[in-house]
């Protein structure tokens, strides 16, 4: 098996932490995904990590909360997932560091470029938690973010739904699947695949994704990805 990439960044949604049950984080899962991450390692490539925080809370509904506060709190989730995916790592023999954007000395390493890609070069696999450390940006931000800065050839998108779709395909049964598309048409049509943010960061530094799903019944699509196939959608501009 030939990689394709040498670097990539895979974003890891909140929702694929937590399996079926929609919350919390199922360790069944985690080991899956975990399985397949030291598999990409094996194989030479350096992998960083984002992952959301989905499956514990979503700022932007907490409605009755103040927007900055909300976002804060689900930061610290991504920081969970962030430690449970580094826990379920190490356990099989990847090595791993933890890289928080808000500082919390007792659970990982601030975020620092230079040491994350020293981290990198080593074969370390790297996590970023806590998002962006600033309200108002999402995980796909974040991602976007981190992918540019460290240098990742793409960014591998695991999500509860299988590419990118016309319209909502959990309510209309006729919505169409693209097998590539580009940044500018999901800013133009407003599908909300990934936040639009994120969406012009990789537009503007010309930085593909890979969007797929990521579940117990497709647990083989971080690889597809990798070596080349398109088990989702391919967006570039």
């Amino acid at each position: 098996m030939e990689p394709k990439y040498k670097r990539v960044l895979l974003k890891l949604s909140g929702e694929a932490m937590s399996g079926e049950s929609g919350f919390g984080i199922d360790r069944s899962m985690v080991d899956r995904v975990c399985a397949q991450i030291k598999q990409v390692v094996d194989l030479g490539v350096e992998v960083a990590i984002v992952v959301g925080g989905g499956n514990f809370w979503r700022g932007r509904k907490a409605l009755d909360m103040e927007r900055a506060t909300a976002d804060y709190m689900g930061m610290l989730a991504t920081v969970m997932n962030s430690m449970a995916l580094q826990d379920a790592l190490e356990a099989i023999g990847v090595e791993t560091r933890l890289q928080s954007a808000i500082e919390i000395k007792s659970v990982g390493e601030p975020f620092i470029l230079r040491r994350a890609l020293r981290h990198l070069e080593k074969g370390r696999v790297v996590i970023f938690g806590a998002g962006t450390g600033n309200p108002y940006f999402s995980t796909d931000t974040a991602a976007a973010l981190r992918a540019t800065e460290i240098g990742a050839e793409i960014i591998l998108f695991g999500k509860t739904v299988d590419g990118v779709y016309d319209s909502d395909p959990d309510t209309n049964p006729n919505a169409q699947k693209f097998e590539t598309i580009t940044y500018s048409e999901i800013l133009n049509r407003n599908l909300k695949v990934i936040d639009s943010t994120a969406a012009s960061l990789c537009r503007d530094n010309n930085m593909p994704m890979a969007i797929f799903e990521l579940s117990k019944n497709n647990d083989e699509n971080i690889l597809k990805v990798l070596c080349g196939e398109n088990p989702g959608t391919i967006v570039k501009e």
